[in-house]
């Protein structure tokens, strides 16, 4: 596992690292992807789910920890979160710092089964984001029906944001949007200064990219400096993150 962190503006505090499968020899994800097919796909989202708790308790990682799953790599949410639960008290990793990333790689036609995984998670504790929003199969239908406590932008819509007033003007409407369904936004892939200092004018409260910390190999990495004072010095508009969805303001 790499560990890449998302970042509060006002603070340049960890809000959550990103687990990222990796190869034994730290090989890259497209490396590690190429070995999964449909019949292990269950097996590899569980190993992932372990190595990534286990990892982050023995690092003593003090934010939440982010995994990504794939829909399709859980047929019974309960029995699923089995190994995560157990694995979780093994290392005495709290149950309430998890957030679950949907990751989809082809479209959900069973909505009802995806928010059932999501309904199940909640109750647990865990926390859950969309990932790619605005990208493939994550459009506004899927932002609206399933009502996730954290949106990811996709990379697409960030990267060169600080030039492109069609993206500004996209990006400020997920700002919005994401504020009237009590849902935190992340800016992900932002890797100039430029771009963050963009989002961080369009209400962007959370950020994520090379330009703030590189996935670090089985550890963590520290914020760039320069990141980090231009974070400090941009004011939180943040929800209440611990607030239960329906008492965030709309």
């Amino acid at each position: 596992m790499a560990f890449q962190p998302i970042v509060e503006r006002g603070s340049g505090a960890v809000f959550a690292q990103e687990a990222l499968a990796r190869g034994p020899g730290g090989e890259g994800a497209g490396w590690v992807f190429e070995h999964v097919t449909s019949e292990n796909l269950y097996h590899f989202d569980q190993a992932c789910r372990t190595r990534a708790i286990q990892l982050a308790s023995e690092l003593e990682l003090d934010a939440l920890l982010s995994i990504n799953f794939m829909p399709n790599a859980v047929y019974k949410p309960e029995r699923c979160l089995q190994t995560t639960l157990r694995v979780a008290d093994e290392t005495g990793f709290p149950i309430n710092r998890l957030m679950f990333e949907i990751v989809e790689t082809e479209d959900i036609a069973d909505i009802e089964h995806l928010t059932d995984i999501i309904d199940v998670y909640r109750a647990f504790g865990m926390k859950v984001a969309l990932d790619d929003v605005g990208a493939g199969h994550s459009g506004l239908n899927r932002v609206v029906d399933l009502h996730t406590d954290v949106l990811k932008v996709d990379r697409h819509l960030i990267t060169g944001i600080d030039r492109d007033k069609r993206r500004q003007h996209t990006v400020a409407g997920l700002v919005q949007i994401a504020r009237s369904l009590g849902s935190q936004l992340v800016a992900e892939g932002i890797e100039t200064r430029t771009e963050l200092l963009t989002v961080l004018s369009l209400g962007v409260d959370l950020v994520q990219g090379f330009f703030i910390a590189r996935p670090q190999f089985e550890g963590f990495a520290e914020i760039s400096p320069e990141a980090w004072e231009i974070l400090r010095t941009h004011q939180s508009t943040r929800l209440g993150f611990d607030a239960p969805l329906a008492a965030r303001p709309a």
